[in-house]
């Protein structure tokens, strides 16, 4: 169940990237607005990666809410990706139209497991951990 009960973390990532996380049993839900590019990656990545290290390893990123995405934003999430991977978990991303047509245009869309809702997200987490 989504939101029953869980008060989301603030996050502060940089100026123009914030949002949300919601650490639940067996994943972490990151919902995030604003920009994903070379200024917000490094912030992104390296907090992202240290909520990986603390686990659950299996990461929800919805980003419906994203403005842009440029390689550097690509790229972090490439290795995010890989890294959760190494973590015996899994990455799904919840895109809105302008990551999606971005995703595609390197495609990328079955690496990074775009899915529509976070619904869907979350059930492909449960089917891949029982």
């Amino acid at each position: 169940m989504i939101g029953g009960g869980f008060i989301p973390e603030p996050l502060t990532l940089t100026v123009s990237l914030r949002g949300t996380r919601d650490v639940r049993e067996n994943y972490q839900i990151f919902r995030l607005a604003g920009l994903l590019d070379a200024f917000s990656e490094p912030a992104f990545r390296k907090k992202i990666g240290m909520y990986i290290d603390e686990g659950p390893t299996n990461i929800i990123l919805d980003l419906s809410t994203i403005d842009f995405v440029d390689s550097s934003g690509l790229g972090a999430l490439v290795q995010l990706v890989k890294k959760t991977q190494t973590s015996e978990g899994s990455l799904q991303i919840i895109s809105n139209a302008r990551v999606t047509q971005t995703v595609k245009l390197v495609r990328l869309e079955k690496f990074l497991s775009l899915r529509n809702s976070i619904d869907e997200a979350v059930e492909h987490v449960q089917n891949q951990t029982s």
